[in-house]
This record gives structure tokens, sequence and C-alpha cells, in this order.
């Protein structure tokens, strides 16, 4: 596609689509004629914000980052200056107009960095886990037309190394952590002085090509069956989530600091720490690699948060390391954080109620006892604890309401670019996803006893798959409401509750999505004597699975009978564990030669995992095939994932205890 002379980058190209799935799309923006101000404002392109910031707060801190054992800052004149200079370079080594930049690597001002200066560049920004696999890597690469990829290091490097004589769009590889081994890899040094070296005259003209209703950012998610899709992403679309969310909680103009550890090929994370942070003057602290492995509490400490955002397996982490800590605790003491804990449990819950109860106790607790735990976590100056990306356990929430620390559950989607509910600290709830967001609209399509599908409405659903046409239709309706296969409720003060999942999709305590059928497929081909699986790990810290062999059906009714059949009572027999029933294999305690040969089939198929979260750690073997008689199997012999799940919720509580 040739440039053509416009008046970007915050223009609005024409166009009669609500979705489109080519890389070089435009849609038809949902800013209706007349509304709320949030609804009816200007849009802004990326790169038009990063510019309005920088030149409203130049000397503001934008990014903080450790060096040497000591914390420097990039403020936001930099900031911008950095990004224009990398843009420079991406477009010197070939980067064409949307065209993906690849970005593997944790979080870390290059990073950002790297992201922006694809957008600025007229590419389309592409995160990718860092758990991916080369294949993994690959499908994101080559499915985006990738021109340029950048890797923190060597591990991820190798990654790319692995596939790039399968990538024939790939112009240059950039490693932004320590020196590259390979002489085909630019070093983060050698890539800034090829942008320095740039004049601004092309740059700008690509900027002038750019438009708010087209992508800039793509973020790969997972579907029930095959590989993940492109989610499409517009400027707008990112850049007014961002707004509607500070409205919501509204975060204040310059002063705000958050703490960047959550993936940012994520879209939590980067509506949350690219987007809000920019839009507000704010400063983002990047933690090191190791947060989620302990250090975050170092880093929390030392950044000293206003606000933090939180997955439910970080919120998990902390409750158990407490819970540890509380118990080597002697008695008076433990009596004294009873008391506190009452105070402030009570409160929460009457403020819930809307009641607004502030007690002597609980003020006493919170100035003594709850300020002391506060500056041990680094939330002194935190206003907001929220969580994001699969539901937060109603018990972890109640236990953090007892030490005065409520946490606020948001609900979106990658393809909602981010948040479409959230609770803030005077409108939630245990068991609810808060409200809709300023502008946006909820509805729930298909109600049986008040529950149905979740669909959305707002500047912030996405564009559409990039190539895939059927997934767009079916994410997507005639009207442009975002289906989001979650089954919920609205309440009579517009609080939204989820109450199932109409997808199949499997959301992890770290908020990773997996799709169930092709793991389970995969099992089942390194295990030929089982008969059905089922993974399990909604909301979990890990996947596991649930296994049953084949055995003898009863001819009318279809009913699975205990006997096993021959050639399962064979294997046995080969493994030293002879036995003709289930109920036998089962009697005892499953044959440790029987579970080491089951573990070897777990671990073929882990070795082809595309991710670590997507390993399965525990096995269990059920007692009954599944079948249409027994209520595990539908008409087409597709596993009632609930039925099971409630059927066998006993074994499965049993591996995560």
């Amino acid at each position: 596609m040739a440039l053509q002379q416009h008046n970007g980058p915050d223009q609005i190209v024409p166009s009669e689509h609500i979705v489109t799935t080519r890389a070089d799309g435009r849609i038809n923006l949902r800013i209706p004629e007349s509304g709320k101000a949030i609804e009816t404002t200007p849009p802004i392109s990326v790169p038009g914000l990063l510019k309005r910031t920088a030149d409203n707060s130049p000397d503001c801190p934008a990014l903080a980052y450790k060096e040497d054992g000591k914390w420097k800052q990039i403020t936001y004149k930099e900031y911008y200056d950095q990004v224009r200079i990398c843009a420079k370079a991406f477009i010197k080594l070939g980067l064409k107009r949307h065209h993906g930049v690849c970005i593997l690597g944790f979080n870390s001002p290059e990073w950002f960095i790297s992201d922006l200066a694809a957008i600025f560049a007229g590419g389309i920004a592409v995160g990718i886990y860092t758990t991916n696999s080369s294949e993994a890597c690959y499908h994101c690469a080559n499915y985006t037309k990738a021109n340029i990829i950048v890797v923190q290091d060597q591990k991820q490097l190798d990654k790319i190394l692995a596939i790039k004589s399968r990538l024939p769009d790939l112009k240059a590889i950039v490693q932004y952590e320590g020196e590259p081994t390979s002489p085909d890899v630019l070093s983060w040094s050698e890539l800034l002085t090829i942008g320095k070296d740039q004049g601004d005259e092309e740059l700008e003209r690509v900027l002038k090509t750019i438009a708010v209703n087209e992508c800039c950012t793509i973020v790969f998610t997972s579907g029930t069956i095959g590989k993940p899709k492109a989610a499409m992403l517009s400027h707008d679309n990112l850049t007014w989530d961002a707004l509607t969310i500070s409205e919501r909680l509204e975060v204040k103009k310059r002063g705000e600091v958050l703490v960047s550890y959550l993936p940012l090929s994520h879209v939590a994370a980067q509506v949350v720490d690219i987007y809000i942070v920019m839009i507000n003057s704010a400063c983002t602290y990047f933690a090191d690699a190791n947060a989620l492995k302990g250090t975050l509490v170092d880093t929390l400490k030392e950044a000293q948060p206003t606000k933090f955002l939180g997955v439910p397996r970080v919120w998990e982490k902390m409750h158990e390391k407490m819970m540890e800590v509380a118990a080597q605790n002697g008695g008076i003491k433990q009596a004294i954080a009873s008391w506190a804990k009452n105070q402030a449990l009570e409160h929460h819950l009457n403020k819930i109620q809307g009641v607004n109860s502030n007690s002597w106790g609980y003020c006493i607790a919170s100035a003594v006892i709850f300020k002391k735990i506060k500056q041990a976590l680094g939330f002194n100056r935190c206003t907001l604890y929220a969580s994001a990306a699969a539901p937060l356990a109603a018990d972890i929430k109640r236990y953090f309401l007892s030490l005065d620390i409520p946490i606020m559950e948001a609900f979106g989607m990658s393809e909602a670019a981010g948040a479409h509910t959230l609770c803030t600290m005077d409108s939630f709830g245990l068991d609810t996803i808060g409200m809709g967001l300023p502008g946006t609209k909820t509805k729930i399509v298909n109600p049986e006893d008040g529950q149905g599908e979740i669909c959305m409405y707002g500047r912030h659903i996405f564009m559409g798959y990039l190539n895939d046409q059927e997934k767009t239709d079916e994410a997507v309706d005639s009207e442009g409401w975002l289906h989001s296969g979650d089954l919920g409720r609205i309440d009579q003060k517009n609080f939204v509750y989820i109450t199932g999942r109409l997808k199949e999709l499997i959301i992890t305590a770290g908020g990773e999505n997996i799709a169930p059928v092709p793991i389970e497929q995969l099992v089942k081909a390194e295990l030929p004597h089982i008969s059905n699986v089922f993974l399990v790990g909604d909301k979990k810290k890990f996947l596991s699975v649930l296994l049953t062999f084949k055995t003898e059906v009863e001819p009318e009714s279809g009913r699975p009978l205990d006997i096993l059949i021959p050639n399962v009572q064979e294997w046995l027999k080969s493994l030293g564990c002879p036995a003709k029933s289930v109920s036998e294999v089962l009697r005892a305690g499953p044959d440790p030669a029987l579970l080491h040969a089951l573990q070897d089939g777990i671990d073929r198929v882990n070795q082809q995992a595309v991710s670590n979260a997507q390993r399965i750690q525990k096995l269990s073997i059920l007692p009954v095939d599944f079948s249409m008689a027994t209520g595990e199997l539908g008409p087409t012999l597709k596993v009632k994932r609930n039925i099971v799940a409630a059927k066998y919720s006993d074994i499965i509580e049993r591996m995560y205890a």
C-alpha cells in the first residue's frame, strides 16, 4: 500500500465498516453525534497522546528503572524523543506500513519504547509472551508479517534464530539487554545510533498517513480450537479505554505511580502500564524479571505505587505469604490481629451495603495495625487495589478486606481493549465485576432466569481478528455489540455479575487463557488406553487433568461398566500391575508403575506446550468413564464441562489442596 499524504496522526479516515480483518483496514468509530462528554470526546492517536503529554509535562518522570542498584528516571520529553529515534531506526531497517514489530521480553523501558516506536513508524505493535515456544513465536511473527523482532536476551533470541529462516518478511532483530552474540542481531545502542543518524522527514511523512481508526496494536488471544487469534486494536480503542478508566477511577494528573510487572503481551498490562500512565502524566516503575517469584514486594516498597493492579495469582501469593507470617505470631499478637481484622471486615461489608461506619475500632486498627501491614507490602501511598484477567475468589477478597485492602474487580477482554466494567471504592461488592465504564453499554442477550450472555458496546470494542472474518462475525454482531461468551446478569443498580462461561476457555489464576480441547486431544493421542481427558485449571495456579479408562459398555443403555476392555488389561499387565476393572486399579491407590506410564505421556504433551502455563502438573484417574447415559456427554458426544466439574469437584479440589 503506497504512502499517501494526509493530515495524521489524529485524523479519522472515512469508513462505513464497524469491523475489519485487514491489517490496513479502517473502521467507523463508535462516536455518537450527541451524548456524554466521555462518549463524544475527540479521538487522539497514540503518537498524538504521547506528544501532548510530552508538551504538557516535559519534565515529569515517565519511566523509572533500576541500573546498578539505583533508580533512574526518564522524563516525558526524553521518552518522546527516544520513541521518535527508535521509530526512525525501524523505518530505516525496513518497517513497512501495517507490518508487525514483535516484542519478546520482560517489562522494561525498551519494551515500551519499541511498542510505541512501532506505532509511530506506521507499523503494528505485537507483544509475545516470554513463555512462548519457538513455534508459538513463529505464529505471531509470521501471521503479522513482522519486519522487526525485538528480544530481551539470548534466551529469547534463540527462539527467534530457530525460526528466522521461515520468516520471509523479517528485516531485523534487535536485542535490548546485553550484547548480541550473533552478528546479524543489533544491540539496543546500535539501533538508537541508526535512528539518530536519520532526519525527521520520513517519520513525519509516515505520521501524516496514520489515522486513529486504524490498527496500531495486535493482542493474541486464545480460541477454543486452533491457534491464537490476532485481536486488532485501533488507536482510539486504547487511548479511549485508558481515558474512560481514568475517569471512573478519578486518576490524578501528575503524581500517580504504578509498577509494571504483568506480561505486556496481555492487554490489561498495556492499557494500564502504558496508556493510563501516559494519559495522566504518571510514572511507571519497572519491577525485575523475578517479580512473580518473590521480588515484587521489594519494588513496591521502593516505588511506593499509588495504584496497584494484580492478577488473582498475585493476590493469592500475597495471601499465602501473609498467612505463613501470621502463623508464627504469638497468642497476644494473634488476638490483636483478629480484633483488628474483624473491625476492618465489618467496616467494608457495611460500606458495600451503603453504610459508612467509621467506628472508633476501625480508625484505631487502621492507624496502628493496618498502617504497618501496608508499609510491609509497599502500599503506604496506595489508594486503589485492583484485580483483573480472571475472577478473584471471594474468600481472598474477604481476607484482604479484613486487612483494610479492598480489592476492586475489573472485567474486560482483549477484544474490549482491556476493561469494560470496574468496581470503585464507592461501589463494589464481593461477587460483582462492577458497573460498565463511562460511555460504554452492557446488555444481556438470550436471558433465561435473568441470566444470559454478556455483550458490550463502546469505542473500546476491537476492530476484528486479523485475516479471520468468520471469528470476527462470531464475536461482533451486525449492530456492533461484542459477545463475550460469558454468562451473567445485571442487577437493578447496574452491577454486572458473571455466573458462568459459555466458552470453554480456562482462565488460570495467572490470567492466561487456555483452550482445553487441543491439550486434551494431545493427551488422548499420547495415552491411547485412556477414553476421556478433562483438563481443569480455571482460577487455579496450574493445570491438572482427569483421566478415564476405556471400559466395557452396557449394550442397551450405553452406560460404562467397571470392566476394562481387553487391550487396557493387557497394557496394565505389561506394566506389571495387572487389573481387570477400574475399581481394582483404584482399590489400593494406582500402582506406581501405572502412574509413571501415565506421567510419561503427560510429559510428552508438556513438551509441546506453547508456554509454561499450559503444562499439566497433576493427574487423577476417575472411577467411571463418561457417557450420555450418565450425563457427562451431550448428543454430539461433547463433554459437558460444568457437569464433570461439579460431579468430580472433590477430586479436583484434592489436586489443589
